[in-house]
């Protein structure tokens, strides 16, 4: 197949587009490159340098049979200080990605979040993600285009970002590591969340990608086993015999998140594992 991923050179992104290459698809990166990196590049892979929403797809030459939609602005705080960003991002580019599936009949995964579980309107970035899924419902009801939200819990592993200002919990702590400096802990630590390896989620998309099922709400891809921070922070002391520092809670910082529903395992034959300290033990 002709692949298009958004956001391919990312995290997510970079580890779906060796996994599409492995399998043999031929693969198109669309990407503005705010948090993607030219480093991840597969050299089997063709990538363009747009955002979404600047992207000129009335005269894009290639046939494309599936879309991942996988670009987004996808930190919580981050998005408290660009708000216009957000949702340029995450609703506008989503409705640029479902007309040009609308117009050529192309299959689009769409990276929902576990934010969806939770107040929307608690930061830019949930509400923009919330929205985001319901375009998608939108589309597929009154424009019978074939969508499936795959919504993501914590992902981590090879390829995330290790900056301070934007990265996810182990991405920065990794750095901090790096850097010599004290692991910082927001608010009392015992907030607790579903991590899953990145190869487990890449699996997940692409069984969502081959199969002829449809989910009425979305596939959620999650281990159905939360951690707290501190029993994170036990992992990385463990491995890295690192001092800790607590600093205030911030707005939008959810109290737990936890994998809902497994039809991914029950109808896709999805099976995620549980390999968190084994990860943080072999950095």
């Amino acid at each position: 197949m002709n692949i298009l991923v958004t956001g391919g050179a990312g995290f997510i992104g970079t580890n779906l587009i060796n996994r599409l290459v492995k399998e043999g698809h031929k693969v198109f990166s669309l990407d503005d490159y705010s948090t993607g990196n030219v480093n991840n590049h597969n050299k089997e892979a063709l990538y363009m340098h747009s955002s979404v929403t600047s992207f000129d797809f009335n005269h894009y030459p290639n046939k494309i049979d599936l879309i991942f939609h996988l670009a987004a602005f996808s930190r919580i705080q981050p998005s408290f200080n660009h708000p216009i960003k957000t949702f340029s991002d995450n609703v506008v580019g989503t409705v640029t990605i479902l007309e040009y599936a609308k117009k050529n009949n192309i299959k689009v995964i769409y990276a929902g979040s576990c934010s969806k579980w939770h107040d929307p309107t608690d930061s830019p970035y949930a509400s923009s993600k919330f929205l985001g899924e319901e375009v998608c419902r939108m589309y597929r009801n009154a424009f019978d285009v074939n969508v499936e939200i795959a919504r993501f819990y914590n992902v981590y592993g090879p390829y995330e970002s290790l900056d301070i200002n934007n990265g996810n919990v182990i991405g920065i702590w990794r750095k901090l590591v790096e850097l010599n400096k004290p692991l910082t802990i927001v608010g009392d630590g015992q907030q607790r969340r579903d991590f899953i390896h990145v190869d487990d989620v890449v699996d997940g998309l692409y069984k969502i990608a081959l199969s002829k099922q449809k989910h009425e709400d979305a596939w959620e891809l999650g281990t159905g086993k939360n951690y707290s921070i501190i029993e994170l922070y036990n992992f990385f002391k463990q491995r890295f015999s690192s001092n800790r520092i607590n600093v205030p809670d911030q707005k939008g910082n959810y109290r737990e998140t936890l994998l809902v529903n497994n039809d991914a395992e029950k109808k896709l034959k999805w099976k995620p594992e549980d390999r968190l300290k084994e990860y943080i033990l072999n950095l």
